[in-house]
């Protein structure tokens, strides 16, 4: 994925992450109200792949996790 600035993407952790090395996920949403798409990553691994999903699919994903959560 590129930007087209030179700055980093301000990620934010999802509020179902935990601090004792939980399942994390961080989303972009500078760059999603910018482009309309919405990069997802693993926060455990920042520098791995980052998966790319229309605002209807993040939303989709937003759904299961509320719906899975313990």
């Amino acid at each position: 994925m590129s930007t087209t600035s030179s700055s980093p993407l301000r990620w934010v952790k999802s509020s179902y992450s935990t601090s004792n090395g939980g399942d994390c996920v961080e989303w972009a949403p500078d760059y999603a109200s910018a482009t309309g798409t919405v990069p997802v990553r693993d926060s455990k691994n920042p520098a791995g792949p980052t998966l790319m999903v229309s605002p209807s699919a993040f939303a989709g994903l937003v759904t299961l996790a509320r719906s899975s959560a313990v």
